[in-house]
């Protein structure tokens, strides 16, 4: 017997054997092998029970794994031919647009995530924006887009990629997020849109939508210039509904014209799925909208992306109709108590400062040291990494309240009381570990990454 024929016999040729990683392969493998080899490479990344730095959901129902596993061949842009997955997207679409309050007959679509949702939502605004000065016959050349530093990146990528001028709004110690009295200067005639964030992925908060909106109405009035808003809920838009449904961001208001949510986050979806809702259809430019005969049907699409599965739709239709108002609302309000019982351990522990947990906020809690130490909000992070392999994230905050770090921890589905006590635990030890050897090296700061995106 080869020792080839041992390996297979008793084990895998990766035992003994280096991974190809430079050079095409010339022989394939058996499918053991191959799934060996990826389970071993897989086995060395972090934990997801650990990871309190992701938004991105990493756990689902079995039922629903299964939906996914059984219809990851289908491409989802082929309606002709899977018309059912079509009108499944559809059917979400109506969902989200009742639950978000739209006055009427709607449209929007799925998207690979909300990156793809925004880049959708603000070409709208520019180009239903082009529409009006183009019949009012001025100058269409220099559009700008308000929106404040507690954005994601992907809007100041927008503002790159497409030639919108970005006019943001910095934010101050103590004051994470932005409302009309910060929005106004930097309206004009040019003006595409205002941007509004409902759960930012810095502390959890959400503008105040109500006061842009009242402000935007008021120059409607007083200037003649319509300006929209574009909510980005991402993050909140599928909390706000169910922890704070008195609470208005969404169609309720007037100016809002148009909302983007991930599906992979509090959607409760894994990766990728977004979606992009307008309060009527005629917010949505028609220029947007492409119209193809293939397979002998004309399909109106309006997407930056094009081929992608079905899976992510079809497990998101399962979750609206397997949860529900009712069971939505029972998760988010089973993490925003967790998140509560964190907050209060780390408050009581004296070493920390809680942020804004006596706002509306998302089911995270975000929070600093408090004190003066030998160590910073990065020394915790590390450290707790080093000892536990917990991922909480530590960053500072955007300009003008950079000279500010915190520490995030999201709180998910996956995070049960008992967690909570270990990490509150975890995070005393780390503590304690600093208090005698002092703050970490930089080499050792380099490895924790601390981005708020994650």
């Amino acid at each position: 017997m080869t020792k080839s024929d041992v390996a297979a016999l008793f084990g895998n040729r990766f035992l003994t054997a280096v991974a190809p990683s430079e050079t095409f392969p010339e022989e394939g493998m058996t499918a053991t092998d191959a799934m060996r080899l990826l389970d071993e490479d897989l086995v060395m990344e972090g934990d997801p029970q650990r990871n309190l730095a992701t938004f991105v959901t990493t756990w689902m129902e079995p039922e629903a794994q299964r939906i996914i596993a059984e219809n990851l061949h289908r491409n989802f842009i082929d309606h002709a031919e899977y018309p059912i997955s079509a009108e499944i997207e559809q059917r979400c679409v109506r969902m989200l647009a009742d639950l978000f309050h739209a006055p009427g007959k709607t449209t929007g679509c799925r998207t690979q995530g909300s990156s793809e949702a925004v880049m959708l939502g603000a070409l709208s605004l520019k180009w239903k924006w082009r529409e009006r000065r183009q019949a009012a016959n001025l100058s269409v050349d220099r559009p700008n887009l308000v929106f404040g530093g507690d954005v994601h990146v992907v809007w100041e990528k927008f503002c790159r990629y497409f030639d919108v001028e970005p006019r943001i709004v910095p934010l101050a110690e103590d004051k994470y997020t932005i409302g009309p009295e910060d929005v106004e200067p930097h309206l004009d005639e040019n003006t595409i849109g205002v941007v509004a964030v409902v759960g930012t992925t810095f502390t959890g908060h959400k503008d105040d939508v109500v006061g842009i909106d009242k402000l935007l109405r008021e120059v409607r009035k007083e200037r003649d210039l319509d300006i929209p808003i574009h909510v980005d809920g991402a993050s909140g838009g599928f909390v706000w509904p169910f922890l704070y449904p008195d609470s208005k961001w969404d169609f309720r208001l007037e100016q809002v014209r148009s909302i983007n949510v991930s599906g992979h986050k509090y959607g409760l979806v894994y990766p990728g799925i977004g979606w992009l809702v307008f309060r009527e259809e005629s917010d949505l430019a028609k220029d947007l909208v492409f119209y193809e005969n293939y397979m002998g049907k004309t399909d109106a699409t309006f997407t930056l992306n094009f081929s992608t599965g079905a899976a992510m739709v079809l497990a998101q239709y399962y979750n609206f109709v397997r949860l529900g108002r009712q069971g939505y609302t029972y998760v988010m309000k089973t993490m925003q108590e967790n998140a509560r019982a964190l907050a209060d351990n780390l408050r009581s522990s004296g070493r920390f400062e809680v942020i804004g947990s006596d706002l509306e906020q998302l089911p995270l809690v975000a929070f600093r040291l408090a004190g003066k130490h030998a160590y910073d909000e990065s020394d915790v992070a590390w450290q707790l990494s080093a000892e536990r392999g917990w991922m909480v994230p530590a960053y500072t905050l955007p300009p003008n309240a950079e000279r500010v770090k915190i520490l995030r921890a999201l709180v998910k589905e996956t995070l049960s009381r008992e967690q909570i006590e270990h990490l509150t635990q975890d995070i005393a030890d780390a503590c304690g570990t600093l208090d005698h050897k002092g703050a970490t090296t930089d080499v050792e700061r380099a490895q924790v990454k601390r981005g708020t995106g994650y």
